[in-house]
């Protein structure tokens, strides 16, 4: 009878060609600490190579390894990790924590440095806390006044206007006319805004509104027996977004508009304004905030934005359409060398590659806070934006 227990003692014992032995396969993948020198060591070949730290401008590889150093100095314990390798004494001014010596029970309790023993009394919030918002304000400012609509106490002296306003248009006394300027809304004119007529009864003062926006506050009453006082901007808003708005007009007095400042019959939509968000996954587009693409379309913006994806002026990503405004009467290529000369200092500076491998620098995207960018585009519509220029660094628009 066979005893296979010593059988397979003689086949472990005698294997000549060892094809019994597991040798365990190295990791390729880098440990926290491998990685942690990697980074710091692409800080070093910078400084190697152009002899100075890297600064915080508009090329993206620079800026990536300036925000890594800036991060590095702001913590003592990776500082300290990579002391025997900070050839340049990039790190020299990090004040390194001293090494605690661990009894007892308590010392741990007092040296948890990671908040991984956090009291959950403890009247102060853990950063590390998932549910602590962080780069979040605390206050958001709020305009001094949101206009609403209410019921119009005064309604009376106005409805005999609106039904005025209906006979005439049926006998072709009043036209219509498309919206196309926020220069048309002026005291006691008459608006189709979603079906039902407006009246701006009367316009308030010009003021100059935050990052150099001016704005005036109306007194509009509408058809429904309802007012407002929204502001002048926000009912052009209102109806350039409504492809049916119209402003009633006296069909005998269209020709005496005043040509340099109203609209006239010769008017013709030139295109959009567009801003494109990325939504590429390259790290290093991912990690610039407030990245936006300012162009012109003389198509509608979704249907440009197709194949975004083969296109190098998109970065070779599919995109996203954050805002945009329909624009007449303006010069395409004047308009969009104006707006990319407005942000020249904060336009990005970056190389993609398209399918063929052919290298491509597109100059449309821009660090700009979006809030800057959609007055800056108010501004270049109601051609006032020559009076300003943009403060790359205060990152708001001021007046010459």
């Amino acid at each position: 009878m066979i005893d296979f227990g010593k059988e397979l003692e003689t086949i472990l014992e005698t294997d000549p060609l060892g094809l019994l032995e597991v040798k365990a396969k190295a990791s390729s993948v880098m440990s926290a600490d491998e990685r942690l020198i990697a980074s710091f060591e692409e800080i070093n070949a910078f400084m190697q190579t152009h002899g100075r730290e890297p600064a915080e401008n508009q090329d993206i590889s620079e800026r990536k390894l300036y925000s890594r150093l800036k991060g590095l100095r702001e913590n003592p314990e990776k500082a300290a990790a990579l002391a025997v390798f900070d050839t340049f004494n990039l790190l020299g001014n990090v004040k390194i924590p001293e090494v605690k010596e661990i009894r007892t029970i308590n010392d741990v309790l007092h040296d948890d440095m990671l908040g991984l023993l956090g009291d959950e009394g403890s009247d102060e919030a853990d950063p590390n806390d998932i549910f602590t918002l962080r780069n979040v304000p605390k206050s958001i400012e709020m305009p001094d006044h949101i206009a609403q609509r209410k019921p119009c106490e005064t309604f009376a002296q106005f409805e005999p206007l609106f039904k005025q306003n209906h006979a005439d248009l049926a006998s072709k006394k009043k036209v219509l006319l498309p919206f196309k300027s926020e220069r048309q809304i002026t005291k006691d004119t008459l608006f189709i805004l979603q079906g039902m007529m407006v009246y701006v009864a009367n316009v308030g003062k010009w003021e100059k509104k935050n990052f150099g926006n001016v704005n005036a506050r109306l007194y509009c009453v509408f058809e429904n027996g309802t007012e407002s006082n929204m502001l002048l901007r926000s009912l052009a808003a209102a109806l350039w977004k409504d492809e049916h708005s119209r402003q009633i007009e006296d069909a005998d007095q269209i020709e005496i508009f005043n040509k340099s400042e109203q609209i006239t019959r010769d008017d013709e939509a030139t295109g959009y304004i567009y801003v494109l968000r990325s939504l590429s996954e390259d790290p290093q587009i991912v990690e610039i905030q407030d990245l936006y693409k300012i162009g012109f379309s003389s198509q509608p913006v979704k249907q440009r934005i197709q194949n975004a994806e083969q296109d190098p002026t998109f970065l070779m990503a599919k995109v996203m359409l954050v805002t945009e405004f329909q624009t007449y009467n303006l010069n395409p290529q004047k308009m969009e060398l104006l707006l990319h000369t407005f942000f020249a200092e904060s336009c990005l500076n970056f190389d993609v590659f398209d399918n063929v491998g052919k290298r491509h620098t597109p100059r449309e995207w821009f660090v700009v806070p979006l809030h800057v960018i959609v007055t800056a585009v108010q501004l270049l519509i109601n051609g006032e934006i020559l009076h300003f220029h943009y403060d790359s660094h205060r990152q708001e628009i001021v007046g010459k």
